[in-house]
């Protein structure tokens, strides 16, 4: 569904999964986690989707009208982890050396 409103919306080559979905027991949160490519677009891409929760809401309501009772609200997210991982596995290959570069040692944060 995000992958067609963003070609709809004219953005080519870009491509949106779902990677992850975390929901309360209570079903009335839901944190959802997008992996964009190429990632310099996810930010845009991101403000776009939050800006159109309660559209992207009702259609997911729609489409799951006949299996849940209560659509949960949304939160989204970007997944870097992706990203994380290559980060890695450059370090391990000693592309980039974080003993002597310390600033490649961002800090993140667990959402």
């Amino acid at each position: 569904m995000l992958q067609g409103a963003a070609t709809q919306g004219g953005m080519r080559g870009i491509i949106i999964s779902v990677s992850k979905v975390r929901v309360t027991a209570d079903l009335t949160d839901a944190k959802v986690y997008l992996s964009i490519f190429p990632n310099n677009k996810a930010k845009e891409l991101l403000e776009g989707i939050r800006a159109n929760k309660p559209m992207i809401r009702h259609e997911l309501a729609q489409r799951t009208k006949n299996q849940l009772r209560r659509m949960p609200v949304l939160e989204f997210y970007v997944d870097d982890s992706l990203e994380h991982i290559d980060k890695i596995e450059k370090s391990l290959k000693g592309e980039d050396n974080p003993i002597q570069n310390p600033d490649l040692l961002d800090k993140r944060s667990k959402g």
